[in-house]
């Protein structure tokens, strides 16, 4: 399950997630997210190409069938993070992100994680997606799943004009976006543990899109190999990271933080990553061991149990140690920085880290 959390990208008309938020302008920092990129003009450079994505996204869910573009654009309008446009601009930023190739390699990697997000959600029976109906409760499962199938396909059609490397990459992603997600239906196999299948499940169906998109971001903007593949690799590391501190946010936040009511993944059984730790501890003190006899209960629909497990989940050792893993991914993704040459775009990267590992102190 992915989460959602806005990041501006200037006036965003229509959206009814995130209309009218705008970044700091000269600040150095994206306002809603708390982001700072410390150098404006590396901030100005992002901020014109998520815009810039935000307006081709609009044109390229269009279809001559009015169901299919309504549906389609469903969720565009409806916000969300752009995490992936953003890790395409931030790569960018280490060639010339003005390259006609860079803004559609962003739309390509935010349509396929679009499409997935339709399918993940006819798979996880969800009712809401981004504060709003989700398509397939809105639609039927079958025009959720079409839809996702269209913006898939759209994907392909850009990368195709991006070339035969951008076509064999989003395929490459896509498989291993797949076998992410089979890997989450499946569950552990026999003998394998929980927390190390869990985190297979983020890396492949989370880490490989941001992945690429950082890749995109180096690519497109003629950045050198060498940079290239660092700034994949840093992409990989951070995007587990992120998906991992909004588990964490499901459980800690007060607020929607995440994009989704908080205690939404107990509620709905999903075993994240703090939950994993809490079930597998040997904590043999009152609270850890209720705790744990909850959690085993499955979904949590009861409101006093869910209310119950939430409050000992925040003051348990399973958070404190699940924020530590999402602290050490973090700053693995910080040293894979080290190929790239000093200066405000590094820094940029850097600041990322920054966030993610201070979101959920």
């Amino acid at each position: 399950m992915v989460g959602d959390v806005v990041i501006p990208a200037g006036e965003r008309s229509g959206a009814s997630g995130s209309g009218g938020r705008r970044g700091t302008e000269g600040t150095g920092q994206f306002s809603t997210l708390g982001l700072h990129l410390a150098d404006p003009r590396v901030e100005a450079s992002v901020l014109s190409l998520l815009d810039s994505v935000e307006g081709e996204l609009r044109a390229n869910v269009a279809s001559a069938d009015p169901l299919v573009s309504e549906a389609a654009r469903h969720l565009v309008e409806a916000g969300g993070k752009r995490f992936r446009p953003l890790l395409v601009a931030l790569g960018a930023q280490f060639g010339d992100p003005t390259s006609p190739g860079v803004v559609p390699a962003a739309v390509v990697m935010e349509l396929t994680h679009l499409a997935t997000l339709y399918h993940d959600d006819v798979m996880d029976e969800a009712a809401v997606r981004r504060g709003a109906p989700s398509a397939n409760s809105r639609w039927t499962n079958s025009v959720a799943i079409l839809v996702g199938d269209f913006l898939f396909a759209r994907a392909a059609d850009i990368s195709a004009d991006l070339g035969t490397e951008a076509v064999r990459l989003q395929a490459r992603t896509f498989a291993r976006l797949v076998h992410g997600q089979i890997a989450e239906t499946v569950g552990p196999r026999g003998g394998e543990d929980p927390v190390a299948h869990y985190l297979h499940v983020i890396a492949e169906k989370t880490g490989s899109l941001i992945a690429t998109s950082a890749r995109f971001g180096g690519l497109f903007s003629g950045a050198s190999p060498e940079h290239i593949e660092a700034l994949a690799g840093y992409g990989e590391t951070i995007g587990v990271a992120f998906q991992l501190s909004d588990d964490l946010l499901d459980i800690a936040s007060e607020s929607t933080q995440s994009g989704k009511t908080p205690g939404t993944d107990l509620r709905e059984g999903v075993p994240t990553l703090p939950v994993l730790y809490a079930l597998a501890s040997d904590d043999a003190d009152a609270a850890g061991v209720r705790l744990r006899e909850i959690l085993s209960t499955g979904p949590l629909v009861d409101d006093a149990l869910h209310a119950e497990a939430l409050g000992l989940l925040r003051e348990s050792p399973a958070l404190k140690r699940a924020r530590e893993t999402v602290r050490s991914y973090a700053e693995d993704a910080r040293t894979r920085l080290a190929p790239l040459p000093q200066g405000p775009s590094r820094r940029a990267l850097e600041s990322l880290c920054d966030y993610i590992a201070d979101r959920t102190s």
